[in-house]
């Protein structure tokens, strides 16, 4: 079950939603067919609901978005893109235990 506090964004959505953001932002660049991508899917959904107020969260679908990836370097994924203020900050690569991706949500809130 998806958070309802996670943003599914695309290329029309991402920059009003994520770079004209004024604080911190976790985007998710993930794949239906990716199986660490499952896995993390929950914790990305958890982090969202426990998070309220301290960072926005985010869903790329990088089959449906392959400009969006393109544009940020995507290679593998999942990967966690960190912004803050609209810029990249911080990321994280490949499925990772939820207390590290929090860890970064602190470093950076």
């Amino acid at each position: 079950m998806s958070s309802a506090h996670v943003h599914h964004l695309d290329e029309a959505s991402f920059n009003s939603t994520i770079i004209s953001h004024p604080g911190l932002a976790l985007v998710d660049f993930w794949a239906e067919w990716c199986g660490p991508c499952k896995r993390i899917g929950p914790i990305i959904d958890q982090i969202a609901d426990e998070n309220v107020g301290k960072v926005k969260v985010a869903k790329v679908d990088v089959d449906s978005n392959q400009s969006l990836a393109a544009k940020f370097g995507i290679q593998s994924i999942p990967t966690l893109l960190f912004f803050k203020n609209g810029k990249i900050v911080d990321q994280i690569l490949g499925a990772v235990p939820k207390s590290e991706i929090q860890a970064k949500i602190n470093q950076h809130a």
